[in-house]
Order: structure tokens, then C-alpha cells, then sequence
């Protein structure tokens, strides 16, 4: 289904205003250079016009906080089919690319500067080279989509392949242009399926069922608070929050807290609240969470941004260890994700020694 918007002049008679274009694909690119968050305020962009060395050059990529890569392909003007086999055919260049030549792009993107530096204080985290480049996504940027374009779009997600397209429109008032945009398909579901597709696990099984979480234990959250008033938490942008509405009553979800190993494992109470919502059972009674969680920060910061503020899942716990007995093996299942639904037999065999370790039926 086209995705189309319409925007009016507010006043006492509203005023529709007309659609325009703009004058090349390189003022759209310009643009997102200068400010990303048109596309995402999620990834941090790396390279610009690179050649792959099949005949053409990718316009943009990024890369997000777990690592993984975003091709971006723009388009001004209605994107055939063709586009997206162009953006297929620039996927298979991403794939293959190492650190070494990652940093490269970089280093052509942003002159004189260091990736592992700039990945640290744009994410808060270091770069882990081994992640890197572990998955992509497929990003098409275009004016609207055609129909067998959607088609093919929609068969490729239903099959795990990490593709999207992000429509924009831009529109004329009175000597200005603005521009609106929307997402074919949810970002969240994107985001997830270049999970799925990791380079590392590309051996498939059918999913088990059972959630994997992440718990960032540190200056923004506690473990001790989740085992205490039962809980899970992300927050910080809407990559790390938004996976948190995957889970449903009933779910049951193992937990790792990266850097330490698994520390426990429950099922789903009710959905994911902001923070400003969710109230803690305390002996008093419940309290507000913000009242109660002192330990740590929980981006109090962002209480007022929905997009950034922390986001906080209730579980009722099935088993829970603390943070310095936390189970970590080799070979264990491990995902930079808040949430994710793994389909490989890593996953299926950490959750079968988890089971055997903690007598969880």
C-alpha cells in the first residue's frame, strides 16, 4: 500500500500544501550528512559515496550500537524494482567488508579521526571488533515505492532479510520546503532480523520460544533492583527500548548481562511502561519506580523524551542469581539486543544448559 501524507497550514481556513521535489538525490544526502536523525538517531554514520567495486558506490552507511552495519541507498525519484536488486547487489560488498577496511571507510568519511573513538562517545560503549560487521541492514530511501517493489520487499522480510524503505515526501511553504517521512515496514522488525541473519550463527533451526534479553548492569541499571522488584529495562534510544514490546504476557525470557553471563530467567507480566509509569511493590506499598530505584540513573535525564527515556518490562522471576554468580560458558548465546528471538542452535543449547544448571523445568 503507497504511503502518502498530507500536511495543512493550521488557521481558520487550513491550507493544504502542495508537493514539490527535490533538486537532486546529493541536497537529500547532504542533508542527512548534516543531521542523521532523518533517517535514525540510532546508528552513527560512517561512509559516504564508496566504491564496491561492482560497477557503483553505495550512498551512505552506518553503523549501529551492537555493530552491525546499515547499507543506505537514496532515491529522489519513484524507485523501480531494479533498486532493490542494486541495494542486494551492494549488500553482498557490506557483507564481506573487515574491520580493517570498515576503518578505512572511516578514515575517508572523517579525516583524521578514529572509529573506536567515535563509536565510544557516540554509544557510550567500546566497539567490539568481533561484532562488527556481524549483520546488516538494507535501508532504500525513495520518494514512494512501487508496487512490485513493496512486493519484493515483503517477501525478503518474511524471510528474515534485514530490508527496509523509508518514504519521504517533501512539500512547499511559501519560500521553504519540508520534508516528512514514514517507514514501510516496522524499524523494530528490521532491526531483529539482522539479528537473526548474524554472519556467526548462520545455521537455522525453527525459534524454541524462549526470549533472549540483554541487561546493561552498570551506572544506568542495577541488577540487584530487577531481581528485587522484578523487572527488565532498556533505555537510551529507541534501538535498545523499542525490542522491549517483542515480549507479551506469558513470554518467558532468559536474561545476560553483557560483560558478566546469564543471571536469570521469568516470565512477562504485562507490557513494556516508560519509567514514569511503572510502579515498584515496596513493604509501604507500590511507589513510584523513579522514588524507589536510587542505585542507579535509569536516564532520568530523558524522563521527558519518549524516545529516549528508560523502559521497564515487569517479570514475575522463575530463577535469578546475583551479578557476581552470573553463568558464563564458552560457546553461550550472546546478542548486543535488549530483546531478541534467536533461531540458532547456540541459542537452543545455551537455553538446555541454562535449564540443566538452574533446575528450571
Amino acid at each position: 500500500m503507497p504511503i502518502r501524507h498530507a500536511i495543512w497550514k493550521v488557521g481558520a481556513q487550513p491550507q493544504q500544501l502542495g508537493e514539490t521535489i527535490l533538486p537532486s538525490e546529493r541536497a537529500l544526502e547532504d542533508m542527512i550528512v548534516a543531521a542523521p536523525r532523518i533517517l535514525s538517531d540510532e546508528w552513527m554514520l560512517i561512509g559516504r559515496q564508496e566504491d564496491t567495486g561492482f560497477g557503483g558506490r553505495i550512498d551512505l552507511l552506518a553503523v549501529a550500537p551492537d555493530g552491525s552495519l546499515v547499507l543506505i541507498e537514496l532515491k529522489r525519484n519513484r524507485t523501480p524494482r531494479e533498486v532493490v536488486a542494486q541495494a542486494i547487489d551492494y549488500a553482498v560488498w557490506v557483507e564481506g567488508l573487515k574491520a580493517e577496511d570498515i576503518a578505512a571507510v572511516y578514515g575517508r568519511f572523517a579525516p583524521g579521526r578514529e572509529l573506536s573513538a567515535d563509536f565510544r562517545a557516540r554509544f557510550g560503549q567500546p566497539l567490539d571488533e568481533e561484532a562488527l560487521n556481524q549483520s546488516h541492514q538494507i535501508i532504500i530511501v525513495a520518494a514512494s515505492l512501487d508496487a512490485s517493489s513493496e512486493r519484493i520487499v515483503g517477501y525478503l522480510n518474511d524471510r528474515d532479510i534485514a530490508i527496509n524503505v523509508l518514504c519521504f515526501q517533501v512539500f512547499a511553504l511559501d519560500d521553504q520546503q519540508l520534508i516528512s517521512r514514514s517507514w514501510l515496514l516496522d524499524p523494530v522488525h528490521t532491526q531483529v532480523s539482522a539479528t537473526i541473519t548474524s554472519k556467526s550463527d548462520r545455521e537455522r533451526e525453527p525459534w524454541n520460544g524462549e526470549f533472549y534479553a540483554s541487561f546493561g548492569q552498570g551506572r544506568e541499571r542495577q541488577w540487584a533492583d530487577a531481581i528485587r522488584y522484578g523487572f527488565i529495562c532498556a533505555g537510551g534510544g529507541a534501538w535498545y527500548s523499542n525490542t522491549l514490546n517483542l515480549l507479551n504476557v506469558g513470554d518467558r525470557v532468559w536474561v545476560k548481562a553483557p560483560g558478566y553471563g546469564f543471571v536469570g530467567v521469568g516470565r512477562v507480566t504485562g507490557p513494556a511502561q516508560i519509567i514514569t509509569d511503572f510502579q515498584v511493590l515496596t513493604p509501604e506499598g507500590e511507589r513510584p519506580a523513579l522514588d524507589v530505584l536510587t542505585g542507579a540513573a535509569y536516564h532520568r535525564d530523558f524522563v521527558n523524551d519518549p524516545e529516549r527515556a528508560e523502559y521497564i518490562v515487569p517479570i514475575e522471576w522463575q530463577k535469578t542469581v546475583p551479578i557476581e554468580e552470573a553463568v558464563s560458558e564458552l560457546g553461550m548465546f550472546g546478542n548486543q539486543n535488549t530483546v531478541c528471538k534467536p533461531t540458532t542452535p547456540k541459542w537452543r543449547t545455551t537455553v538446555e544448559r541454562l535449564k540443566e544448571r538452574w533446575k528450571v523445568e
